[in-house]
This record gives C-alpha cells, structure tokens and sequence, in this order.
C-alpha cells in the first residue's frame, strides 16, 4: 500500500527487469499522468487503492524506442496498399505474398513491395522474375523495388505503365531488353523509372491515406517504437503532411513525431527552404507532433546518394549551402543533411563552420545523416561544432555493394562506429525506411552490434561494432537528442515521459543472431497503451 506522505501510481510494472538507461537496471516502475514516477524498489511503495499492477510476467522493459531517420510521412500515405518484406526469407515466400494479394483485389490493381527489400535477403540471393510475378498474379499489375537498385515488372504492369511500347530508354532511367528480341525484361533501373513507374500508380484517396498512416503507426508500435524523426526527403511538398497533421488534429495521433523539412525540386532549394523558415517556427507543436528543422534535402547538387558513384559538390552548389545553413541557423532551426562520403562532409562542414563563426551553432543540433565514411579530421570538425550523427543500416542490405564500389577491405569502419564515440559525438540511431531500409528497430539494432549485412558476411571490423547498451542508448535518448528532448524522452528516470516498451525477447540476453525476430509485448506512450499482445498484464 502507498505510504501516505507518496503520491500513488496510476500503474506499477512489476515482476520484469527494467533497463532504464545505461547503466541502470531495476525490478518496477511506477508511472502517473502519463510520466514516469518512479523507479527501482521504492516504485512499489506508490501503489494505492486505484494502482493497475501490471505483471511484466519475466519480460524485459525498456524505453520506448525513437527511430532516429524514417519517412513516415511519405510510407504512412501508401503503407496498407504495399507488401513489407521485412524478414521474408526467400523469393517463394515472397512469391506467397503477392499471390495472396491477388486473391483479395480485384483484378487491374496494383500490387506492390517498394523499398525496405533486397534480393541479398533471400536464399536465392535474387529478386523476383517477370516470369514469376506473371505466374502467381497474371491479373495485376505487380512492381517490386529492391531498395534504390532495381524494380521488377510483371507483364501487367509493363502494360500499364507503357514500357511495353517504350521505345528506348527514360530520363535518368535505364530500362533492361532481351539482347535477342528487344523487349523488355521486366527489370528496370534509376529514379526516373522509378519515378515513372509509381506515377502510374493512381494516389489513394485522403481518406484512405489517414486511414494507412495510422495502420502504419501500429506496426511500428509493434516493433516497439513510441517516436520517430521523419527526415522529410524526395517529393515531400506541404500537402504531404496532411493526413499526418490531420491525424493529429483529431487527437488520434499515437506516435511522438518530429518533422525535418526539406527542398522538393532541384534548382529552387533556397526559395522552398526559406518558406518553410518563414511559414513555420521550429519545435512548434505539442508532445505529440512537432516540426524541428531543415533536411534532410538540402540541397540536390550537395546530396551524395548512396556514395556509390563518382560524386562532387559544385562551388556553386556549396555556396547555396552556405546561405541555406545561414539562413536555418538564423532562425535558430536545427539542420539534418544527408551525407555518405567524406569529400561531401568536407565540403558540408566548410560551409558550417563559416556560418559557425557568425552564428555559433553549438546548441542548434545540426546532424548528418549516415556519415558511412567519414574521416578522422571530419569528426574532429563535426564535434567541434557540437553536431551529431544519425546511424543507420543501409549497409545491412548495401554492404557488398559498397565494398565493390569503395575497394576490398572499405567496409571495415563504415561506419567508424568506434571513432564516432571517441570523439564524444552525439549519436542518434535509425532505419533510413522505407524506401532505403527496412522498417525493422531491430534489424537496424543488430546491424549496429553484429555488424553483419544480410548476405551473412560480417565486414566491420570487431573495433567498430557496438556493444547492445550503447546501441540501445542511441536508439532511445540518443535519437531524443535530434529534438532537445534527451532530459525528458529516452531513458525512465522519474520525471520522463512514460514511453516504453515490453520485449518478447530479452535484447541483453538473447543470442544475436535473435535480435532481429525481437518485437513488442506491450508499447505505452504517455503512460497509454498504444499496442498489446496480450502477453503480460
């Protein structure tokens, strides 16, 4: 019973280990209104008349975690209209996937697996045939896009797309024909085929875009995430946030999300850039929904995609750049950029630091986003600075093609995980998803530890993986630190939000090779539930 001189709980998880932050494991954890009120072996002296006590039945607990890089806005508007191959082990069992869509959708619609796959993922170590696809979905048109690499095109959808009668290729997109009879394959290559190919796709209706983010929203509570940071991206205009803000409008909003904004069309960057530093206020919103910064496009002629090809950043590009940076750091708005290769964070941090000399930027939270190869000098410059990196693992699908591309042996500080906390770095972790990566917390968790891409060959050296609690720091208060929230979201000291999740395997204990399969029992946000196996209770 609650002693008199103690507040009571609303709820008292019991019965678990409670990791609330590193270094600290404890046994309960008491929460009220929505916060955490205490925790350890006092938390129990808070239970009163009207305390819920939550039996944790021996699972793990840990703060909810906040993915760091995702692209929520863009995913939730066509998330239930997409197959997720996340986990799918082999092109039969993907194969299975569209089949069974088939038979629930009339025929003439689309089916669809854009992104967050890779043909490295399946025992054949091969995306789908058009032959294939034509065999288990004659009726529909069927596009399958493996990451940024390739898509797939089944008969059906080659007609309504019209590369069936394309003669040649499209702008900025190459499209594969038989050497023999000329026509297309099926397999497709570059973003303006990409592009192409999902312009053939009608937009669902508003409604149905609402209703997809929310589904969206619950898978990710699944996995047990309670944030995010949208990294903004490609195409992603005003109007693209609409059913995310309805969402919120309605009050039926369960994710805790953070919006960077970012340059839709080439060529006018500073112009579109500079109406959302005039338009909105940084952190404005409540805890639910607030938007924070510029990125991660900021500029397209700064923007070195997967670092794959040969790629420098224009004097003129840079020097936009340096008014963009300006501009944001003016406004007191923080700054993600995307940025893979060394040569472009060279060109990136030159451009800070000039603003830096007029505008300090220590306290603004500026980041970049992958930093796969950045150098020593580089993380001297960025910490310099007080900027931070955001993790993420592209490199579990992208490893081999990385190391084909930067030479034998590149892969072994991509990224330099070790360096990176050395310098005392701020280190915020993600997914990328879900064009780029899966949507998977933990298969980006056990990339981070393991250091192996799914093609079963570990190239990070052994210096540069990262042991589970560090990794499992930068997932929660790290990924806080992106929004100012690190004292309040993140870990479960009393006085935190009450964002939390229940693991069906114990993360610290299970081998590693299990962290991928790891999902949620239970995810509380606020103190509310927002997902439930049923499992503990």
């Amino acid at each position: 019973m609650a002693d008199s001189t103690k507040s009571a709980a609303d709820e008292l998880y019991v019965n678990g280990p409670v990791w609330t932050g590193p270094g600290r494991e404890v046994t309960a954890l008491a929460v009220r209104d929505g916060r955490v009120l205490a925790c350890g072996e006092d938390a129990r002296e808070h239970a009163g008349p009207g305390t819920r006590i939550v039996d944790l039945q021996g699972h793990r607990l840990i703060p909810g975690l906040i993915d760091g890089h995702l692209h929520a806005a863009r995913a939730g508007a066509t998330w239930t209209a997409e197959l997720h191959w996340t986990g799918v082990p082999d092109v039969a069992s993907a194969l299975a996937t569209i089949k069974a869509a088939a038979g629930d959708r009339p025929a003439g619609e689309w089916i669809r697996a854009i992104g967050g796959w890779h043909p490295c993922q399946f025992a054949e170590s091969r995306e789908p045939t058009r032959a294939e696809l034509d065999a288990v979905a004659p009726d529909h048109p069927v596009y399958v896009q493996a990451l940024y690499e390739v898509a797939v095109l089944n008969s059906a959808a080659l007609r309504a797309t019209g590369l069936d009668r394309q003669a040649g290729d499209l702008p900025g997109g190459r499209v594969e024909r038989d050497p023999v009879t000329g026509e297309p394959t099926g397999r497709v290559h570059g973003m303006g085929a990409f592009t192409h190919c999902l312009d053939a796709m009608t937009a669902p209706a508003p409604g149905e875009q609402l209703r997809s983010t929310a589904a969206m929203f619950a898978d990710l509570h699944a996995a047990g995430l309670t944030g995010i940071v949208d990294a903004g991206g490609f195409g992603m205009g005003p109007e693209r946030y609409d059913p995310l803000f309805t969402l919120w409008r309605r009050g039926e909003l369960s994710m805790r999300t953070r919006l960077f904004l970012s340059a839709v069309d080439p060529g006018r960057e500073q112009a579109q850039l500079d109406g959302w530093l005039r338009h909105a206020q940084t952190r404005f919103g409540d805890g639910l929904l607030q938007v924070l910064g510029i990125g991660e496009v900021v500029h397209f002629g700064c923007h070195d995609f997967e670092g794959l090809e040969d790629f420098r950043i224009s004097e003129a590009a840079a020097a936009q750049l340096y008014d963009i940076s300006y501009a944001t750091a003016a406004r007191g708005w923080p700054m993600n950029i995307h940025a893979v290769l060394d040569s472009s964070i060279d060109v990136i941090l030159d451009c800070w630091e000039a603003v830096d000399r007029l505008i300090p930027l220590r306290g603004l939270r500026f980041s970049l986003s992958h930093a796969d190869r950045i150098g020593a000098r580089n993380l001297r410059r960025l910490k310099a600075l007080g900027a931070g990196i955001v993790l993420d693992d592209h490199q579990v699908f992208k490893a081999a093609a990385s190391e084909a591309a930067w030479g034998a042996g590149s892969m072994a500080a991509v990224p330099p995980v070790a360096d990176i906390f050395a310098e005392g770095i701020p280190v915020a972790a993600g997914t990328d998803a879900s064009r780029a990566s899966s949507y998977s917390p933990w298969l980006s968790l056990w990339w981070l530890v393991a250091g192996t891409s799914l093609d079963g060959v570990r190239r990070r050296s052994t210096r540069h993986l990262c042991n589970r609690e560090r990794a499992l720091n930068a997932y929660t208060a790290g990924s806080a630190w992106l929004s100012f929230e690190e004292a309040d979201r993140g870990h479960l000291r009393p006085g935190a939000r009450a964002d939390f999740a229940v693991l069906s395997d114990d993360y610290f204990t299970v081998p590693v090779e299990q962290i991928p399969a790891i999902s949620a029992e239970l995810t509380v946000v606020g103190g509310k539930v927002v997902h439930s196996t049923g499992a503990v209770g």
